[in-house]
Formats: C-alpha cells, structure tokens, sequence
C-alpha cells in the first residue's frame, strides 16, 4: 500500500472517491484516480521516478510503457507521460531497451545505402513485418523509414522519422532485432550534413556567439541569485499561441 493510499484511508477520504480504478503495476493492484496519465498514476501509487520521467511533455521518449488489457491479447504502447490509465491495464515501463549505436565519423559519411548497411548490417534483416510501425506510440510508419534507408533514400529515411522520440518500443519489438531509431536518427544527420542546403542563419548565429555577443547577459544570469531569477522567469515575455512563425519578444538585445 502506497504512503498516499495509507493517509487517504486514515482521514477516511478514500470513502468519498468514486473516481479510483485498478490498475497492475509490474503485476501489483494499485487504486489509482482514473484521469491520471501512466506517469502520475505511478507517483500516486508511492513510486518515485528517477530514471523513465524525462520532460514530462510527450518530447524525449523517456516514459515508454507497455500494458495489457482484459480480455485482450495484444500489447498496446503509449508514453507515460500521455496515457491515461484504464481499468485493470497491466502495465510496466521500458525506460531503457539496448540497440546497437554506431560510432562514425559524420563528415566521411556518403549519403547511400552502403553507408548505413556498414554500420548497421542488421538493417538487411528487416522482414517487412510492420510490427515497429504497430508499436510506435508516435504513430511514425517505421517500416517505410527503414525501407527508405534499405534502398538509399536517405532523405525519405530523415522525413519520416523526424517526429521519433526514440523511444525504443520499436527496437523491443523487432523479431530482426534492428535499432531502428539510431538508424533512422543517422539518416536525419547525414541528410543535415550532406543533403539539404546549407542553413546560413545557423553559421550567423555561431558567429554571433564566437563574437562575445551574449557574454555579458549570460554571465549576468550566473551571477543572479534565485529570487532575480525567479523574477526574470516570471517577466519574460511568452510567445503567444497564435504567434507566427518569425515571432521574436519586444526586447531584441538577446537575440
């Protein structure tokens, strides 16, 4: 029983919840509040996350979770950080599954097929089975960016994949045991590196910070103490919502 649990039931709280369900957590009963997502329902059943939380936000892919419901025999996905649990769902985390990850050197890279094959053989593998495409809690067609990267289309391989948070949930449920986003995340740099135009507003902004440009704010902000900070954060000036793409804040200097 959980510490939260335990004081619910000793100021007789508990009682006046309708909104609790049951879920397993690596196979133990918690009652939890059924508007949680996954990753709060863990923290309200007593566990404290140090790995697996990441942003929080549906971003970093920290959170992957697999789970099961009644009666059913497939294995659904989600982010924890954006599921809601449902009744009795089996459920635990993959905060880490192990794939290959290549080291190379991106600047002697050739953008072909070739290129990923050496360090990634495995990729020949791919049985064309979908089951990454069937896991992705991003719901990215995985198979169509490793068919992309299998015949040299590296930049096909890039777009379809840009939206992966690498996860992994693919990996783990690959029967030819490919990593499949470290193949795709190396297509995304090759195609950065070799492919698409040259950015010149990356190469003014690297020179902007060669020049000292942001020196003395930035050592302003080392030097501040909390409550400046707090101050500051609490000042800023937001981008709206409906804000559009070359928005920048009244005050430029800091750009």
């Amino acid at each position: 029983m959980s510490a939260v649990t335990q004081q619910l039931m000793e100021t007789d709280d508990l009682s006046i919840r309708t909104d609790l369900i049951p879920i397993f957590i690596m196979g133990k009963k918690y009652d939890v509040p059924s508007t949680l997502t996954i990753q709060k329902a863990l923290e309200y059943a007593g566990y404290q996350l140090i790995r697996g939380c990441g942003c929080r936000g549906g971003i970093c892919g920290a959170c992957a979770t697999v789970y099961r419901l009644p009666g059913s025999a497939k294995i659904n996905v989600g982010l924890a950080c954006q599921t809601v649990v449902l009744p009795n769902m089996y459920l635990t985390m993959i905060p880490f599954f192990p794939a290959n990850r290549a080291v190379y050197d991106l600047d002697e890279l050739e953008p072909d097929a070739q290129t990923i094959l050496k360090y990634y053989p495995e990729l020949a593998k791919c049985m064309g089975c979908n089951t990454c495409t069937k896991s992705c809690p991003m719901e990215i067609p995985v198979m169509e960016y490793i068919s992309a990267a299998l015949r040299g289309d590296i930049e096909k391989a890039a777009e379809i994949s840009m939206s992966c948070v690498m996860c992994g949930i693919c990996a783990a449920r690959c029967p030819a045991e490919l990593g499949q986003y470290n193949i795709g995340i190396m297509c995304r740099r090759i195609t950065g590196k070799h492919i698409k135009p040259r950015a010149d507003h990356v190469w003014e902004m690297i020179d902007r910070i060669n020049s000292g440009r942001y020196e003395t704010g930035l050592n302003e902000l080392i030097n501040s103490d909390v409550q400046k900070l707090r101050r500051l954060y609490v000042e800023r000036q937001t981008e709206p919502h409906t804000g559009h793409e070359e928005w920048t804040p009244d005050n430029n200097s800091n750009l």
